[in-house]
């Protein structure tokens, strides 16, 4: 049941700054495809959430809120999850294998993971012991794109349109993504991802017209490309203020108000 007034919305679009865990926004079995990069934990600087918490605290606020993505999905719903291999702020930690973990509890089931090379070697900070076999640190500059689902995989196509080129389809395919990443100060957002990311796997994974939820919106990625391609797209931002940045990434970067670009779903 729809109880909150959107912050913005504009044709298939919207958004709303709201908690996700407590959103009544979204009817339960609603959403095709959930796109979405969490907080990771690594003591990110955001405006209204704490990104460096005990891990167990960390591993409870990730089941709580997978636990609400499995219910908003659909039965034939999928869930495309961005989130690092491993991590070394604040002790080594197997995040990747952890959340799929909590997941799999919880009840998704696993399709694949796509690794998301970024191309950028200089985020490494730390070496351990230097040309030494003391205590080295072996961190591998990737991100992983984990594909799950509710119930069942295939989708009944009838009626249906897919947009994904033969090219992309062949290219995307392939379970290891190259493509940078985005830069913080250009969209002025401490952990944004690129819209290529969430572009490729709304063409790859659901049709046009779909609706695509993304429930830690941030700067508003996700949405610009459920724009791009046609799809309806639902974004929850517990911050007011990246909701403003959002709105106006997508007002600027789609450029929404051009009726040419409303009917290009390529």
């Amino acid at each position: 049941m729809i109880s909150k007034k959107p912050f913005f919305e504009i044709d298939d679009t919207v958004i709303y700054n709201d908690d996700f865990f407590t959103t009544e926004v979204i009817e339960e079995s609603s959403i095709d495809l959930v796109v979405t990069s969490p907080p990771y934990n690594v003591d990110i600087r955001y405006n209204s959430m704490d990104d460096k918490i005990p891990y167990p605290e960390y591993l409870k606020f990730t089941q709580k809120w997978l636990k609400k993505v499995y219910r908003l999905l659909k039965d034939d719903g999928r869930f495309c999850l961005n989130i690092p291999l491993d991590k070394n702020k604040g002790g080594q930690q197997s995040v990747y294998a952890d959340i799929v973990t909590i997941a799999k509890e919880v009840g998704f089931k696993y399709h694949s993971t796509i690794v998301w090379n970024e191309q950028n070697i200089s985020r490494r900070t730390a070496w351990g012991s230097w040309l030494s076999a003391s205590a080295p640190y072996v961190i591998a500059p990737v991100e992983m794109i984990v594909v799950l689902y509710k119930k069942r995989w295939k989708k009944d196509s009838k009626g249906k349109k897919s947009n994904i080129t033969r090219e992309e389809f062949i290219e995307w395919t392939n379970g290891v993504w190259s493509f940078p990443g985005e830069s913080k100060r250009r969209v002025n957002h401490p952990a944004p991802f690129p819209v290529e990311l969430p572009k490729r796997c709304i063409k790859l994974f659901t049709f046009v017209g779909d609706v695509v939820l993304d429930p830690f919106l941030g700067s508003g990625t996700t949405l610009i490309a459920c724009i791009l391609t046609g799809r309806r797209g639902i974004g929850i931002e517990i911050d007011k203020r990246y909701c403003q940045i959002a709105k106006q990434r997508i007002l600027t970067e789609t450029k929404i108000n051009q009726p040419s670009l409303l009917n290009r779903y390529g």
